[in-house]
């Protein structure tokens, strides 16, 4: 009797294993980012009539408003946005299709909990970029509220992290009585006279850190989340930076069809400092193009 208990004991925990092992799930994640800033960009501009107006809100929604597919099992997770044909004439111009590619979407952003790494693949100005690099550690604030999302009990949890210096959703127009009058970032003096050339950064108001809300179910016990959220007793299915909010709208578990979850590969590597210190130098670039070194106004980022 003994060795038929122990032998079932060893076959459950193979069973056990096993599953552990198999378990995969899919969530599919609506993202929302508020317009509201930069819609006031455009607010009393006599040279946009209203059929531009409406061509530059469209391709703003476009920009704010994305559909991404997590998949996930015990250890890693691939996070992607929802493939879409696009309306001909909706990619807009240059400047749009660089915002887009700072608004969160493009590539795959592979995510491995065990090893606490990153590998997310981009596109920026034409170039493949592959950033490879250590998951952020969130210091999160258990909260004790709770609510329910998709049939799912959730719990929050609330942390403060630093400002990303190249996700465009964080930019917001500096102020008016901020703006120094008759000057620019690249009209400014040195003490000899000469032009000071200083980031496009101070041409813009970037908090330095936003306060991230989480509402996640230890009804699925993995370790992941959307983008680069992660750390918490259970899938996050909501998150809310202020600006952005990511909210789950469906999860399925243990399909019979497996998704390869592996991390990109294609790409020039990069860390993720150096990854903002290339879009920071082109921006400026870009900028300084554009304006020249003695034309005022900020960098044009709309399409032509």
């Amino acid at each position: 009797m003994k060795k038929i208990a122990l032998t079932w004991a060893l076959l459950l925990t193979i069973i056990s294993v096993n599953a552990q092992k198999d378990f995969q799930g899919m969530a599919v994640y609506e993202s929302k980012t508020s317009t509201a800033d930069f819609k006031k960009r455009f607010e009393g501009n006599k040279d946009i009539t209203p059929d531009m107006q409406k061509m530059i809100e469209e391709r703003m929604k476009k920009m704010f408003e994305k559909t991404f597919i997590l998949n996930f099992d015990k250890q890693a997770s691939i996070y992607k946005e929802e493939e879409k044909l696009d309306t001909p004439g909706q990619n807009g111009g240059g400047g749009f299709r660089m915002m887009s590619s700072m608004m969160g979407g493009g590539g795959t952003y592979y995510k491995n909990v065990k090893d606490k790494n990153y590998t997310v693949d981009k596109e920026f100005m034409g170039k493949e970029f592959l950033v490879k690099d250590s998951l952020k550690t969130y210091k999160w604030k258990m909260e004790g509220e709770t609510r329910q999302i998709g049939g799912y009990n959730c719990y929050k949890a609330t942390c403060v992290v630093p400002t990303s210096k190249t996700d465009f959703r964080n930019f917001r127009p500096k102020k008016e009585e901020d703006k120094k009058p008759e000057t620019t970032a690249t009209e400014t003096k040195n003490a000899d006279g000469t032009v000071k050339k200083t980031s496009f950064l101070d041409e813009i108001d970037l908090p330095k850190e936003i306060t991230i809300t989480a509402w996640y179910t230890p009804e699925i016990p993995v370790n992941q989340g959307p983008e680069g959220y992660w750390g918490l007793p259970g899938l996050i299915l909501e998150v809310n930076d202020g600006k952005t909010i990511i909210l789950c709208s469906k999860v399925v578990l243990n399909s019979k069809d497996k998704v390869g979850i592996k991390a990109p590969n294609n790409g020039k590597q990069v860390t993720q400092s150096e990854y903002d210190e290339i879009v920071i130098k082109k921006m400026e670039d870009m900028r300084d193009s554009n304006q020249g070194p003695n034309r005022g106004g900020p960098m044009r980022m709309g399409g032509h």
